[in-house]
């Protein structure tokens, strides 16, 4: 037996003559189905090999000397934009405000649409030079300085006071740099002397600190990300309080197909609101109490194995194959079968 023979009787898919081949309508009706499952089923399996994976691990974050940056956009309906500072204290008691931090406060009016823009530095920073440079100053100077200031204060509470009658409120948005430490950041009327919040609040229970927190983030979104503060609402209908919102800030790195790495953070949060009656001393406001979690999180994009891919594939295409050739040989048969029967009866 020669080479050729031996080859041919290897074959595993042989072939009858052309003469030999039945075509049937119903082998023609299950070859159209059988072909349009599997296009189907190649271009799901397509699919699903072209979209990426997420991976996620973690590991303990090493990193040191950086700085956290927190993103914020939030509306005050009620206050005016004169009466609101920003603070932020890590847990040392210092502030961390840098004086290129950019804070932009925008003046809304009682419809919420924008009527003005103004720059806020860190108020409380201001204030402490101001201290500072009281102690060099003579007896004279500070006399001047107090009427400065009276004149100052009482323009103050007249505009406050205007502004609050028009219904004003006011939209805080921009960016804080502060150290990779825990502590914390608030929104309030802090920045006010003492004596004039009460002149034009006429007491803590007025102070009106509802919010909206359209954006709050430690860092740039990446996919599939969520922000769990994003559209809340938080609208006071009686007494006033103190909203505080306690944050658990994971570090996180995300990894892009193209190796490109972003680092960011993602956070969970609690909150919880205290009350304030007309005896406390404290002020209401809207505290950001943040901590950072040791573990570092990392997602990385991947893309499946094209030898899987190609392994499914054949399953599914060879899978589709058989069975409509298993189908279509029934068909043949109960057709066959049912043609002999009508055959034979009117033969009778």
């Amino acid at each position: 037996m020669g080479v050729k023979q031996v080859l041919r009787a290897m074959d595993a898919f042989p072939r009858a003559e052309e003469h030999l081949l039945q075509k049937t309508k119903s082998g023609a009706f299950v070859s159209i189905v059988g072909l349009v499952i599997m296009s189907t089923l190649f271009l799901h399996e397509l699919s699903y090999y072209l979209n990426t994976i997420t991976v996620h691990q973690m590991a303990v974050d090493l990193r040191r000397g950086e700085t956290l940056p927190i993103h914020i956009n939030m509306t005050f309906p009620s206050l005016p934009c004169d009466v609101l500072s920003v603070d932020a204290i890590d847990m040392s008691g210092k502030h961390e405000v840098d004086l290129d931090t950019n804070i932009w406060k925008l003046r809304l009016n009682s419809d919420g649409h924008i009527t003005g823009t103004e720059y806020l530095s860190d108020l409380v920073e201001k204030e402490h030079k101001h201290d500072d440079h009281k102690d060099h100053h003579d007896d004279s100077d500070n006399k001047t300085h107090m009427q400065g200031f009276d004149q100052d204060a009482e323009n103050l509470i007249k505009k406050v006071k205007q502004a609050l009658a028009h219904g004003e409120g006011c939209r805080v948005y921009g960016v804080l740099d502060v150290q990779r430490v825990a502590g914390n950041f608030h929104i309030s009327v802090h920045g006010l002397n003492i004596f004039v919040a009460q002149k034009i609040f006429g007491g803590t229970t007025h102070v009106n600190v509802s919010h909206i927190i359209h954006d709050l983030s430690f860092g740039p979104k990446y996919p599939g990300s969520h922000n769990p503060l994003d559209g809340t609402e938080r609208i006071l209908r009686g007494a006033s309080g103190t909203f505080k919102y306690y944050i658990k800030i994971v570090p996180t790195e995300y990894r892009y197909l193209s190796k490109e790495v972003l680092p960011t953070n993602q956070f969970s949060v609690s909150e919880y609101f205290s009350p304030i009656n007309e005896f406390d001393r404290t002020w209401p406001a809207v505290y950001f109490l943040y901590d950072l979690s040791p573990i570092i999180v990392t997602i990385r994009e991947e893309r499946r194995n094209f030898l899987h891919f190609i392994t499914r594939l054949c399953a599914v295409l060879g899978g589709t194959f058989a069975l409509t050739g298993m189908l279509d040989k029934w068909m043949f048969r109960f057709l066959e079968a049912v043609m002999k029967k009508d055959s034979r009866s009117l033969v009778r």
